[in-house]
């Protein structure tokens, strides 16, 4: 009896001992805990995802890379697979299993000395706490804290929140937070398309993922994936056939697909840029926007395309600058080869070897896989050596002129697979059938452009940024061109001055006095002369013909009659410039701005005087899908309509856009503009055979050449120029390497569109004149076009022609006197070495 009483006693003091000593770690560990509560409003850091205007995913940016996915949308086989692997009692414990931590002790004690990790026995809600609250330590400590903290979260929260956050939370390889962003990158699929062994996959990954990746640990994957499979069985959530069939499948991942997504990193840049600027960088990584671009993807990769063929075509016309590298010793040249890192913007070119320079017919070359190819005479011929200058050295004769043994080159393929056959025929020498008889194995020398560019293509009547590229390639430099890049406009701007003086009475038939002219600043600055590219001068010349010629000194003659102040104000309405210098040179395109304004204020040409303003989102919605930004903010009360039925009418939607020009004026200059296509500086572009118009330009010493054009519908702006200004050389204008950009462009864009001819406005005479001097046009008149008037100011036959001299000189505020001036396409002249604003001239 006293044996029993003193065990009884014993135990009481042992029990009395043990509690004492769990309230003790309970304080301990109790004081420094993290507060749980905060769970209620917890919100993880999810994905922000920028859409093309077609739905495909364009980019992604996110500090964790996750989708959040409500407990009521989250697939029961999901839940069901973590449960079956993570913790099969999650919806009948506290917090804490007993029964599991006595089967992890059991476990640890068998393992006891065999080098292993000890095994855990944490429930979901300890796997909460940890990683939301606690670090990942392996101590004594932090189990008791998460002990502690699973109990408190059971208490103040509902299982289907903890199952949420856990779900959502978990790191789970592959730059996955989450079973939703887990499902994609391993599967590309949601999460309801899973199937049995694919959710068993992504439930095998929260132990440890880096040691079940697919890819490198494939074995280990499958095993870990079949076990929870084996669990999942067990359990009752599949049956145990399904259990086998799963298990027998081979575990395969899959990205996505590419016609899933877009590829365009300037313009996702700019959304980035654009996103940060209206929300901040951490809503930008965390917040889950869902974005709507307004990128149109086939007239992106159609510009893209465009913009680098023009910047190729400009830099083979001013010769070949040699191999990118050496090889010195061929021992194993496959191997050397594609060691050699990929030289950036050679995106879609292979990186070559020379193996034989002394055949007369090619060169024959190696390739990073081993195989062999040829580049044939026919492909050489345009590599003549770049001299200063952007001067050509002598023709190519042989293929040795060109690279020799042991170069490192970039090629193309221009015809079927490389051959391994090294006495593979040469192809014929004729260049004008070359790319068609070229045999197999047959590559085309390339070289990484030295010259950028940059290209805008919008909607004219929303401002929507339809697609932009900002240089040749975003490897070779993230600086983007198109909005970032300051560069002077050349004659692209001369519209605009043109405009200033049929807003102030002129008509596309006025006269101006294209002679000579000179302004002496004195200050001992130099007299300016300002010329035409021809050097030659035209006498009186109607408006009109000076934008389809570009004619530079008639342009400065009208701006000195109607005053740079009224140039100044215009320009800066149309957002050319913020603070135009009024100096006289600045007519001819000399102040800076980027393509983006003049591709905005060439739009607003277009669209007959109203203002747009340029974006590249439509909308923006936050992570529960509330519209936080819409682009076009018009009301529509009848727009909400699901589907449309028959009888119907269509929602009238105002017209909100500030009138900025008068639209009678704005549709003379549009018509003016069609004329440079026509007859002008850009006749090149008749052959798409569509109602086009625009401007070319060309600035100082050819250091820039630009061309803004459009269609009814459709603005597409370009130019072409070293990052660091210099010349592109003495023959390079506009036309010649900046519209074939925009025909490129233009010839994929109106592909089987109607020839919609460009609006015009009312309030306006259309006369038959002649565009040659303005005159009314005579019967039988095969030159005369239909030229637009404000009644009243129509040319009339018994009144003589008015013609504006506009070359008396007034005291005036000089420029800068080394400012550089623009000029616009081929019919255009060097800058004048000073720039002085002028006083206004005379009529007679």
């Amino acid at each position: 009896m006293r044996l029993l009483l003193s065990l009884l006693m014993a135990f009481v003091m042992l029990a009395l001992v043990g509690a004492g000593g769990l309230v003790y770690l309970f304080e301990h560990y109790d004081r420094d805990l993290p507060d749980y509560t905060k769970l209620a409003n917890y919100q993880p850091p999810v994905t922000t995802r920028i859409y093309a205007g077609d739905g495909r995913l364009m980019a992604e940016f996110a500090s964790e890379r996750r989708v959040f996915v409500p407990i009521d949308a989250m697939p029961k086989r999901v839940i069901n697979a973590f449960m079956a692997a993570e913790d099969k009692n999650f919806y009948d414990h506290q917090g804490v299993d007993p029964i599991g931590i006595a089967r992890a002790i059991l476990v640890n004690i068998e393992n006891f000395g065999r080098d292993r990790r000890p095994v855990g026995a944490s429930t979901i809600t300890q796997q909460v706490a940890k990683n939301m609250l606690l670090t990942n330590e392996v101590s004594f400590a932090r189990k008791i804290k998460e002990a502690i903290l699973a109990v408190r979260i059971e208490r103040a929260f509902s299982k289907d929140r903890i199952m949420e956050l856990y779900l959502n939370e978990i790191f789970l390889g592959n730059r996955s937070y989450g079973v939703a962003a887990a499902a994609m990158n391993y599967f590309n699929k949601a999460l309801d398309e899973l199937s049995v062994e694919e959710v068993a996959f992504l439930a095998a990954l929260p132990k440890a993922p880096s040691n079940y990746n697919p890819d490198r640990q494939h074995d280990a994957a499958v095993a870990r994936r079949n076990w929870v499979i084996g669990r999942m069985a067990e359990d009752g959530y599949v049956t145990p056939d399904e259990a086998r069939a799963a298990q027998a499948r081979p575990l395969a991942t899959r990205k996505r697909d590419e016609q899933e997504t877009v590829t365009a990193e300037y313009f996702s840049e700019e959304v980035r840029r654009e996103l940060v600027k209206l929300y901040g960088e951490q809503a930008l990584y965390e917040g889950g926007l869902s974005v709507r671009a307004s990128m149109d993807p086939q007239l992106q990769v159609a510009a893209t395309k465009s913009l680098r063929d023009g910047l190729i075509a400009y830099d083979r016309r001013h010769g070949w600058r040699g191999p990118v590298g050496r090889m010195e010793n061929f021992d194993g040249w496959p191997k050397k080869l594609a060691a050699i890192p990929h030289p950036a913007g050679a995106e879609g070119w292979k990186l070559a070897v020379v193996l034989k320079d002394d055949q007369a017919d090619g060169l024959d070359i190696g390739l990073t896989d081993g195989t062999r190819g040829r580049i044939p005479m026919s492909e050489l011929r345009w590599a003549r050596a770049w001299k200063e200058n952007e001067n050509l050295g002598p023709a190519v004769r042989k293929p040795s002129d060109v690279a020799k043994l042991g170069d490192l080159l970039l090629v193309e393929p221009v015809s079927g697979p490389p051959s391994k056959d090294e006495d593979e025929k040469p192809a014929k020498k004729n260049d004008k059938s070359a790319a068609k008889e070229l045999p197999p194995g047959s590559y085309g020398l390339r070289q990484i452009p030295a010259v950028q560019g940059g290209l805008v293509a919008l909607d004219p009547h929303t401002g929507r940024v339809l697609a932009m590229v900002g240089g040749f390639s975003p490897q070779m430099s993230v600086f983007n061109r198109a909005t970032q890049a300051m560069r002077q406009p050349g004659s692209s701007f001369k519209p605009f001055v043109y405009l200033t003086a049929l807003n102030q009475g002129f008509t596309p038939s006025s006269l101006v006095m294209d002679a000579p002219f000179e302004y002496n600043p004195g200050g001992g600055q130099p007299v300016w002369r300002p010329e035409n590219y021809s050097h030659e001068f035209y006498g009186p010349t109607p408006l009109r013909v000076g934008i389809e010629k570009s004619r530079n000194v008639m342009t400065v003659r009208l701006a000195q009659q109607i005053g740079m102040d009224k140039v100044k104000a215009l320009v800066e309405k149309f957002g050319i410039m913020d603070n135009l210098q009024p100096y006289l040179p600045m007519a001819l395109g000399a102040g800076e701005t980027t393509v983006l304004r003049m591709a905005t204020a060439y739009a607003m040409l277009d669209n007959g005087g109203k203002r747009v303003v340029p974006t590249f989102i439509d909308r923006v919605q936050d992570r529960n899908g509330k519209t936080v930004f819409r682009h076009d903010t018009r009301t529509c009360d009848n727009c909400t309509s699901v589907a449309w039925k028959d009888g119907m009418t269509v929602p009238a939607v105002p017209d909100t856009r500030e009138q900025v020009n008068d639209p009678r004026t704005t549709y003379q200059i549009v018509s003016i503009l069609e004329g440079v296509v026509q007859r002008g500086t850009a006749a090149a572009l008749k052959s798409l055979g569509k109602p086009l118009a625009g401007k070319t330009g060309t600035t100082n010493d050819s250091h820039d050449a630009w061309f803004m054009g459009f269609s009814p519908d459709l603005v597409v702006g370009t130019y072409i120029g070293f990052d660091q200004p210099r010349s592109l050389g003495g023959h390079e204008t506009g036309g010649s390497a900046a519209v074939p950009v925009f025909k490129e462009v233009m010839q994929v864009a109106l592909k089987d569109k109607p020839a919609t001819p460009f609006r015009v406005p009312p309030g306006l005479r259309l006369v038959r004149v002649n565009p040659a001097n303005g005159q009314l046009a005579q019967p039988g008149d095969s030159r005369a076009i239909w030229e637009a008037f404000l009644p009243g100011t129509e040319p009339n036959p018994d009144q003589p022609q008015v013609v504006l001299d506009g070359s008396s000189q007034s005291s005036g505020t000089l420029g800068d006197p080394n400012a550089a001036l623009g000029f616009g396409g081929p019919a255009e002249a060097n800058a004048p070495p000073a720039a002085a604003t002028l006083g206004t001239g005379g009529l007679y």
